[in-house]
């Protein structure tokens, strides 16, 4: 699957790995803007490399790019325990 604004992303390097964060811009081609609403909010979002991220879903938000960050709470809540089983613990 391929990293597009409005993914949902998991960790898989670096202080937040095994972190379930939504894609909510890119910086350039190779870094994505990852944001969770907690402890990245949408005003100041995490610039990270596409290699280390892997998409475990999508957002059901119409436009995620400008989602604000209960919006991105609400929806990565639902990808929580899935994120746990695909990196084999908790987050």
């Amino acid at each position: 699957m391929e990293i597009q604004t409005g993914s949902v992303v998991l960790s898989l390097a670096g202080h937040d790995k095994g972190g379930t964060f939504a894609v909510i811009d890119f910086a350039d081609d190779s870094h994505a803007l990852i944001a969770d609403g907690k402890r990245r909010k949408t005003e100041k979002p995490k610039r990270k490399k596409c290699k280390h991220l892997q998409v475990v879903g999508r957002l059901d938000l119409p436009d995620a790019g400008r989602a604000t960050n209960r919006q991105i709470r609400k929806a990565l809540g639902a990808f929580g325990a899935d994120a746990a089983a695909v990196s084999g613990g908790g987050i």
